[in-house]
């Protein structure tokens, strides 16, 4: 069963839509979209978007080894949490900075250990044809695996490099310049100590990738609005080097956008990124890869067995989220827990 996609659900040929009625902010206009709040600076979205454009038909090397890259030929950076997430609300906004002219690297944050995943796969029939036909399994709902899932890191072995196979066709169908991959585990999940201690891990790797390309852009998710402890970890990291002055240009995509009401996603954005169509078909293509049925290239739908409504959300909305740093009321930490005091909901007033 090679390359099967169910592309009629991420139809690559359709217009997209403007959103519906009662949009807000969303409905701007593309002139309007394409500047930043910039505290009264008047910078246009294509000033900023071009710096260091000049230096940008010139690939940089690979890797994170070598001298450090000029100022000039300085790269948007832009930061997936995990194999999906750039799919879901960065990839408008790296085909965006790709437009301009500029060097586009994509890091890829964690492993994505993941072994509900495992167990998902391995049942037959898959639980998205007997329990929820929204959701159509591309593999007709047999998948025929026998993946280790005792003990549960025994899944590592196959779901980290089938999920990272989804994210590299995506980052293909996206024509980055560079994948860094930091293979950390996903481990902020693990109480205080451990978030703290993912926290201080990926900030170091941050400043590291700043030390070697000074001068470049830094694009997060938008943690305190999306609920999930490696994100607003990242977050968290983030927001540190930008307060130490260790990062200057620095925005956070709000990825998880989809899953709110259309006014709530534009809630307290700089900006709203007005996807053209010809992007929005990329944009498309790099979400099927999350729903590509193909053994013999390590890919089972791993995304959309994991999150359909997250990625049917996405493919129906050309626009993305764009936020500056959070104000002076953001607090570190998890706000994930059900009986913590944020009770596991966005923090909208932090924008």
């Amino acid at each position: 069963m090679a390359d099967r996609h169910f592309l009629h659900r991420f139809d690559s040929s359709a217009a997209p839509g403007d959103g519906g009625p009662g949009y807000g902010p969303a409905r701007w206009g593309r002139q309007e979209a394409a500047m930043v709040d910039n505290g009264g600076a008047g910078l246009s979205r294509r000033r900023v978007l071009t710096a260091g454009a000049l230096a940008g038909a010139t690939l940089l090397g690979t890797g994170l080894s070598g001298g450090r890259a000029s100022a000039a030929s300085a790269p948007a950076i832009f930061y997936s949490p995990h194999q999906d997430d750039e799919a879901l609300g960065l990839a408008g906004s790296i085909l965006e900075h790709k437009a301009a002219g500029r060097p586009v690297y994509l890091v890829l944050v964690t492993r994505g250990e993941n072994d509900g995943l495992a167990r998902r796969m391995n049942t037959d029939p898959c639980p998205m044809t007997t329990e929820d036909r929204r959701h159509p399994c591309v593999a007709r709902g047999h998948h025929g695996l026998n993946w280790p899932t005792i003990p549960a890191s025994a899944s590592d072995s196959v779901i980290v490099p089938a999920r990272t196979a989804e994210f590299m066709a995506s980052a293909a169908r996206l024509g980055v310049d560079k994948v860094i991959n930091l293979k950390l585990p996903d481990s902020a999940w693990g109480g205080d100590d451990a978030f703290k201690k993912f926290t201080s891990t990926v900030k170091s790797k941050i400043a590291s990738i700043a030390d070697q390309y000074p001068g470049a852009s830094h694009k997060f998710t938008a943690g305190w609005l999306e609920v999930s402890a490696t994100h607003k970890a990242i977050t968290d990291a983030a927001v540190q080097l930008a307060r130490e002055g260790k990062l200057t240009d620095v925005r956070f995509n709000f990825v998880y956008a989809y899953d709110h009401e259309l006014p709530d996603r534009s809630r307290g954005a700089a900006y709203v990124l007005n996807i053209p169509d010809a992007h929005m078909k990329t944009k498309l293509k790099a979400i099927a890869c999350y729903n590509s049925w193909d053994p013999s290239k390590n890919l089972y739908a791993l995304g959309y067995h994991s999150v359909p409504e997250k990625l049917e959300g996405a493919a129906a909305d050309p626009h993305e989220y764009v936020f500056a740093l959070p104000n002076n009321k953001y607090q570190y930490g998890d706000i994930g827990l059900e009986d913590g005091p944020y009770g596991a909901k966005p923090q909208w007033g932090w924008s």
